[in-house]
């Protein structure tokens, strides 16, 4: 699961452009080329070959379970009201695009985060992903059918 998560983040790796002299509106600028599909789907083989401790008959299902987290990312993006857009369509296409509608205000880069404004953007995305939120932590039962298998 923490594999998971981060990699859910990984697409905003490229904030590290900024600090490189890479503009924004750049194919590896922020939400360039790592908020495209084509890099989530990439992100996706390399995590189920990567990845030694899955079986081999649930690489491919591994692998796209990590390419969807990857790709939830710049989709929700899509959805900012802020920004250039997201290059969903990279390398076909280096035009950022945004959602038809788009509800969630764009957060601030870096420290910024952390002023009044970032806090706003935050206490927002905790309203609107807390049915999310509930439901991943809401406990379950056990499995029956794994009550005799070993490290269950």
């Amino acid at each position: 699961m923490i594999g998971l998560v981060a990699l859910s983040l990984l697409s905003d790796a490229d904030v590290v452009a900024f600090a490189l002299g890479i503009p924004y509106e750049a194919t590896w600028g922020h939400r360039g080329a790592t908020h495209s599909l084509a890099f989530a789907a990439a992100m996706g083989v390399l995590a189920a070959v990567a990845w030694p401790r899955i079986d081999r008959s649930r690489r491919a299902a591994w692998g796209l379970v990590a390419a969807l987290v990857v790709a939830s990312h710049p989709l929700l993006d899509a959805l900012t009201d802020g920004g250039l857009g997201v290059a969903l369509a990279w390398p076909w296409s280096d035009a950022r695009m945004f959602a038809p509608w788009r509800p969630l205000p764009v957060a601030p880069i870096g420290r910024r985060l952390l002023s009044g404004w970032g806090m706003r953007v935050m206490a927002t995305e905790t309203l609107v992903f807390a049915p999310l939120l509930l439901y991943a932590l809401w406990p379950r039962g056990r499995d029956p059918a794994a009550a005799g298998r070993p490290g269950a």
